[in-house]
């Protein structure tokens, strides 16, 4: 941590500063580099026909947005067991991503790694996050809900001798944590549909999420939350509408994980997902459709995630952002609110 005044406020603030300057300074060399090296997105040939303009615009922004959020969360945080273990997650998510991206664009076509290649993936990385956060942060498996239900997913553990460690698996606790995580991270991707989409909303959400941080006395936990905001804003200014670059997998993936860290390492399970609502109700709209589909052959939306259904229905992209932009806040502020419920 570089020498800094030792106000909580004021570390967020800078955090989120330095993030959003190494991303959008950084991000203009990043764009001219893969053109040059032809890497473009992929467009869904069954997606909105307009979209098909954007066949070869730039990705893997998020590479970038990773980059400004740890060089703002190592230059003003502690490395804390906490901090690491959201920053490892973090990484190795993106890393999960980017192999997606990579194989997107190698074969040239709007999917990457299979399902269950990213399914085992996060199986990994959401096992081992568990793991740690209980064993080695103190993590109680305890779920919280407003109003002061509390639920103990830790009455089937078991431990076992590590050497001179002993290491404790909470099994139900641990399906639980890779149903967040996973549901999370792909939410966040299910929602990178538009230009400026992900990157707004979850700029919004992680604000929230560094004051309920800070809150919880983990002060760089909220510096690492406030740097991804500051990074998305960093990231907004060449993803807004036309879209400069995009994101990529290895940033929406990073994002959802990075979340889901924190909801766990700050207690919030609960409440997060509803700041997070929007990014829910983009996942669930693709699991309604699905399941009605097969099970009657009838849509229940014009199309899936929900966002395309607006632009559908005639409203402009833009339009459609800013109006999901201002819906996370408000899921976000409920959650907030919600937050100070818990027992």
């Amino acid at each position: 941590m570089i020498g800094i005044p030792a106000y909580p406020t004021y570390q967020v603030f800078l955090a989120i500063a330095i993030a959003a300057a190494v991303t959008g300074l950084v991000m203009p060399l990043f764009i001219r580099l893969m053109r040059h090296e032809g890497v473009g997105q992929q467009v869904r040939a069954d997606g909105p026909q307009r979209h098909l303009v954007k066949q070869g615009t730039p990705t893997m922004g998020g590479i970038v947005i990773l980059v400004g959020v740890l060089v703002a969360t190592a230059l003003v945080a502690s490395w804390t067991p906490a901090l690491i273990l959201a920053v490892a997650v973090t990484l190795l998510t993106g890393s999960l991503g980017l192999l997606d991206d990579v194989e997107s664009v190698a074969h040239g076509r709007s999917l990457g790694l299979t399902p269950s290649q990213k399914m085992a993936g996060l199986i990994l990385v959401s096992v081992g996050f568990c793991l740690v956060a209980v064993n080695a942060c103190g993590i109680s498996p305890v779920v919280s809900f407003p109003g002061g239900l509390a639920v103990d997913l830790g009455v089937l553990t078991s431990t076992f001798e590590l050497g001179d460690a002993t290491v404790s698996v909470p099994w139900l606790y641990l399906v639980f944590v890779f149903l967040l995580m996973a549901g999370l991270s792909n939410a966040v991707n299910l929602t990178d549909g538009l230009d400026g989409l992900a990157g707004g909303c979850t700029m919004v959400v992680m604000l929230f999420m560094a004051m309920v941080a800070y809150r919880y006395d983990e002060l760089d936990l909220a510096i690492f939350a406030g740097a991804i905001a500051g990074a998305c804003v960093g990231f907004l200014w060449h993803n807004c509408y036309p879209a400069s670059i995009f994101m990529g997998d290895t940033g929406s993936l990073a994002l959802g994980a990075a979340f889901a860290a924190l909801a766990v390492l700050t207690k919030t399970e609960v409440t997060s997902l509803v700041m997070g609502g929007l990014f829910i109700c983009e996942a669930l709209s693709v699991i309604i459709q699905v399941v009605s589909f097969k099970l009657t052959g009838r849509r229940v939306f014009p199309m899936t995630p929900i966002h395309h259904s607006f632009e559908k229905i005639g409203w402009a992209e833009n339009k459609v952002v800013v109006r999901f932009w201002i819906v996370s806040a408000a899921f976000a502020a409920l959650g907030f609110a919600l937050y100070f419920q818990l027992g």
